[in-house]
């Protein structure tokens, strides 16, 4: 059985995390900076093939050939070079993510019987090809240049970021590399670092793995062809709503927290997206370097809305589904990807034709304009967590309350009259367990309240610089519903975080004994 290296694993924080972090500043003193990147690239290499070391081959040929293409484009500025080199990357993504998914559909339109064998899939390749095509763009457009491999290496290669982003430009990253203190230790960053590795720990293994059960149970049920009742829907996809988001914005966190340790600001990839007042502003704040990557390397190029309102919409619809087959290879991916295109055509139609309703207040106004993008955002997460269409069409029909409502019978015989009220309404008792209800809905609730009420990290440490952010990020929205309930604080270099860091490292821990895996190491 193959196993993985993970930031949340027992191998990764007490064996693998020290001794990079020792073999790394102890070769820049006592041998050189060149050394201690040498020394940081291979430690990243064995984390990459600890997994699976025959594809360890696929990333050296991935970090050669484009090292050497986007030498040749910083010569030359050949398009053709940058065609082909985008043209290699695309086709291996290809094979290994989508060969099987085509030739299985292949198949059902001729009813054919094609097999290309088992394909597995070599993990982030989606992640360190797409940064080396930006790689490649830039390197044509004159935007950057690397004269070493070893430094090209280390920006393809940096473990904290390797496996799941965020997706670094060269830009970014190797500058930091080259300061005069970045192979000096320094505490101000461990403490940094290491506070914010903690509660990217906390959201994966006590909040996102904490609600999992509850999302998979219900997901499960419906691919199964089980048919769910209105609450038992809704209950398991709000589970795995914020499964999700806790899932990777822990991992984020943790990429941010690691690479701290060693120096380096890795740009932001979330700012609260469940915050947003409209599509467009959530993706805004979702996974903020795969947007910023699918607008400038897809949408723009496609034109933008440089040319009229139609094919500005067009644009969007194809960048979305670009961006929904990116994250796999099935047909409810590709849904997902529409909705969010038409999604995205939707609002900016709105935003072009239409003003606030002057029968509104600007709060209730923007109170539903949250609710319809929260609303919408989940809608679309049940085709990217379904493993059929089938079983996504029928969460969304229980959602909609078209196979009833239920209640607990444990629970109903409990509430006196009020079942009678119930009744009326169409609430029935169901055989669903009373204790897995509440506990579900307790988990809602609670994590709900979290992600609404509590400042993101990025607030947290905005006093510490915590990761780069784009000069044209919009993340001022002042007036968003929550922003007046939203405790302040601001995390400092003292005793009473220092405490609140370790316990939260300390609650990570004990979960050590059951790790799971992160939910994009898929894509």
């Amino acid at each position: 059985m193959q196993t993985r290296v993970l930031f949340n694993s027992i191998e990764f924080i007490f064996f693998f995390l020290p001794i990079t972090v020792i073999l790394y500043f102890f070769t820049a003193r006592k041998i050189g900076n060149e050394a201690a990147i040498k020394s940081l690239v291979f430690c990243s290499l064995f984390f990459y093939s600890w997994w699976n070391p025959s594809y360890l081959i696929l990333l050296l040929f991935s970090m050669f050939f484009n090292y050497w293409l986007g030498k040749q484009l910083s010569k030359s500025r050949n398009k053709s070079v940058l065609t082909f080199g985008i043209f290699i990357n695309l086709a291996l993504i290809a094979y290994y993510k989508y060969a099987g998914f085509l030739v299985n559909n292949f198949n059902v339109l001729t009813n054919s019987n094609y097999e290309i064998g088992s394909i597995i899939l070599p993990l982030a390749i989606s992640f360190f090809t797409f940064q080396q095509i930006a790689y490649l763009v830039d390197s044509y457009r004159g935007i950057t240049k690397e004269y070493h491999f070893a430094h090209y290496a280390l920006f393809v290669s940096f473990f904290p970021q390797l496996i799941a982003g965020p997706i670094v430009h060269h830009k970014q990253m190797l500058p930091q590399f080259n300061k005069p203190d970045a192979f000096i230790p320094n505490a101000n960053n461990f403490a940094i670092g290491l506070s914010i590795f903690a509660i990217g720990l906390f959201k994966k293994t006590v909040i996102a793995d904490g609600i999992a059960p509850y999302a998979n149970t219900t997901f499960s049920a419906a691919d199964a062809g089980q048919t769910l009742d209105f609450f038992q829907a809704w209950g398991g996809v709000l589970a795995y709503t914020f499964q999700l988001y806790f899932d990777f914005s822990g991992y984020s966190d943790m990429a941010i927290g690691l690479a701290r340790i060693f120096g380096i600001i890795l740009p932001l990839n979330f700012y609260s997206p469940y915050k947003a007042l409209s599509i467009s502003e959530f993706w805004r704040r979702w996974h903020i370097t795969l947007s910023t990557f699918l607008r400038d390397y897809i949408y723009i190029p496609l034109g933008g809305n440089r040319a009229g309102k139609f094919k500005r919409y067009n644009n969007l619809l194809i960048t979305m589904l670009l961006g929904g087959l990116w994250h796999g290879a099935g047909w409810n991916f590709v849904i997902w990807g529409a909705l969010h295109g038409s999604y995205l055509v939707i609002n900016h139609g709105w935003q072009a034709s239409c003003r606030i309703n002057p029968f509104l207040s600007k709060l209730t106004t923007k109170w539903l304009s949250w609710l319809i993008t929260f609303i919408a955002v989940i809608i679309g997460w049940v085709f990217f967590r379904a493993i059929t269409t089938e079983g996504a069409f029928s969460l969304l029909s229980s959602m909609a309350g078209l196979n009833g409502f239920e209640v607990p019978n444990a629970i109903m015989q409990r509430l006196g009259e009020l079942k009678l009220i119930l009744n009326q309404l169409g609430i029935q008792a169901g055989e669903a367990g009373g204790s897995q209800f509440v506990s579900n809905w307790l988990w809602v609730f609670v994590v709900g309240l979290i992600t609404m009420m509590m400042p993101n990290t990025y607030d947290l440490f905005s006093k510490n610089q915590p990761a780069l952010v784009s000069k044209s990020a919009e993340f001022t929205n002042e007036l968003w519903p929550f922003k007046s309930k939203t405790l302040r604080l601001y995390w400092r270099q003292n005793k009473a975080w220092g405490y609140l860091s370790g316990a939260l490292l300390a609650f990570g821990l004990l979960t050590l004994g059951q790790v799971s895996e992160f939910l994009y190491f898929q894509f």
